[in-house]
């Protein structure tokens, strides 16, 4: 397999990647939209946490530093709410 070949392969399967973790992070927030409205707690804020965290780990895998900025803040504000309650 060639260099260019091999960055092609690296850059798919990391696309394949951020694919498929924005659309998991994203059911998960979704699941805490509904639990929310159900009034579940704390599992909503459990599941906004995983859903925070695997869109911040898609920022990574982009180097978007918007996504990762606002991520990281809706996480301290989770995690101050959490240790508020």
């Amino acid at each position: 397999m060639s260099a260019a070949a091999n960055v092609s392969a690296k850059a798919q399967t990391k696309d394949q990647v951020a694919f498929i973790l924005k659309w998991v992070a994203s059911l998960i927030q979704i699941l805490g939209y509904a639990a929310t409205a159900f009034e579940v707690t704390p599992w909503n804020v459990y599941l906004f946490l995983l859903g925070v965290l695997g869109w911040f780990a898609v920022g990574l895998l982009w180097n978007d530093r918007a996504i990762m900025l606002i991520h990281v803040v809706a996480f301290a504000a989770l995690i101050a709410g959490l240790l508020s309650s």
